[in-house]
């Protein structure tokens, strides 16, 4: 199989970034990735670009890509325009590196964009409205309720302010574990409380403040158990990356030792399991396929980013990347296992819950953290003598599970 690089990674500030349109992010996170490596712009062959959101909150569809691109001088190469939910971005980086693995071009850009935040805040939340089966919203809501169903709410505990649909449906993920292992909701904050701290060293992050554990139970509430600072908040921003074979390496002029490597890149859509099978869950055999194709384990693995759009969706994925035992997910955090120092270090970012979620640039967000955490160059969150790490970004909900799943794995 031909190797495949990551040569140059960029990244926006995440938040509320009230001056600034996709076009404008798009050129800040692909000028970061060229100058990271030394590249100009004609040296891409081809471009996949991730967004999910700009069509519904600007009416922008069919050629985001070209339009966001050609703003800052690309054209002519071919740009292939990627949605796939909150996943967009990821899945516009396995594209690039397929592309690269079937000799189509030797340098690619994979980059990912989104403008969310609105003071229009009934059309923000509503982009989520359509990341499930708009046919069935009734059916969709009493299957969540059946699998959280066996805990009670306590009073209060809701939020009267709008919010995403998809706190409902993390909220019902969590009951579910809870029920089924005895997870706490202490733990859940506990997590929160990890990712906070974290974030305080990533100068990119949208929100720099730590937490303690009682701070992020006391918060206001979302939907029981969650509370405000155990989810992600509406953001803004992009992340991109420039991807080379070997022979792109050399036009580059890049020492292939400061490179890291991409192992594996597998994306998984949901099934139809049953709520009693957790271990066939999509992002389980999106990682196991990984783990086949990279030739080496969980037991591997030196840090990880994964998917927390809410505290709870970290501990659901650290048990499907093997990372944990199935229902240990919520203790490990506890203990701070997950912490920059800890056994496996999780989302050293700050996650989604701090770093932010614009959903169309999440998964190439996650990219950038590991590349710096590869390279040595995290700083204050640096994970020590990091060799291998792995990303897992979800998106959408059908049933029970996450829509899409992409695994990907890199190593030194």
């Amino acid at each position: 199989m031909t190797n495949v690089y990551v040569a140059g990674v960029g990244m926006t500030r995440f938040g509320r970034l009230a001056t600034q349109d996709v076009k404008s992010l798009t050129h800040a996170a692909v000028e970061a990735a060229l100058r990271d490596c030394g590249a100009s712009p004609d040296v891409l062959e081809a471009a996949y670009f991730g967004n999910a959101a700009q069509g519904h909150m600007e009416g922008q569809h069919m050629i985001r890509g070209q339009l966001a691109l050609r703003a800052m001088g690309i054209s002519g190469i071919p740009v292939i325009n990627v949605e796939n939910a909150c996943a967009s971005a990821s899945t516009a980086m396995h594209l690039a590196y397929t592309a690269l693995q079937a000799g189509q071009a030797d340098v690619v850009l994979a980059v990912g964009a989104e403008k969310m935040v609105s003071p229009d805040k009934s059309r923000m939340f509503a982009t989520f409205d359509s990341a499930w089966d708009v046919a069935t919203v009734e059916h969709n809501k009493a299957q969540l309720a059946r699998i959280g169903r066996g805990i009670c709410a306590p009073h209060g505990s809701s939020s009267k302010k709008p919010y995403s649909v998809f706190m409902d449906v993390y909220a019902a993920f969590a009951l579910d574990h809870m029920s089924r292992y005895g997870t706490t909701q202490r733990q859940i904050a506990a997590v929160a409380a990890k990712n906070h701290a974290h974030s305080v060293h990533n100068p990119l992050a949208q929100f720099q403040r730590s937490y303690t554990v009682e701070e992020v139970l006391d918060a206001p509430p979302i939907v029981y158990p969650l509370t405000m600072p155990m989810c992600s908040a509406v953001s803004d921003g992009a992340a991109a990356a420039i991807l080379a074979t070997e022979s792109g390496l050399r036009r580059l002029d890049l020492r292939r030792s400061r490179m890291v490597r991409v192992l594996a890149s597998v994306v998984r859509s949901g099934t139809d399991r049953p709520e009693t099978a957790p271990d066939q869950h999509c992002t389980v055999h999106a990682a196991r396929k990984a783990y086949e194709l990279a030739g080496i384990g969980p037991k591997d693995i030196c840090v990880a980013e994964v998917h927390d759009a809410t505290a709870i969706g970290e501990i659901i994925q650290i048990e499907n990347l093997g990372l944990v035992p199935r229902g240990h997910g919520g203790p490990a955090s506890e203990r701070g296992e997950t912490r920059v120092g800890g056994r496996i270090p999780v989302n050293p970012s700050g996650g989604l819950e701090s770093k932010g979620h614009p959903i169309g640039a999440t998964g190439l967000a996650q990219i950038y953290e590991l590349v710096m955490q590869l390279r040595g160059e995290a700083n204050g969150r640096q994970v020590p003598a990091a060799q291998f790490a792995i990303a897992e970004n979800g998106g959408g909900v059908i049933g029970i599970e996450e829509a899409v799943a992409v695994v990907t794995l890199l190593g030194r």
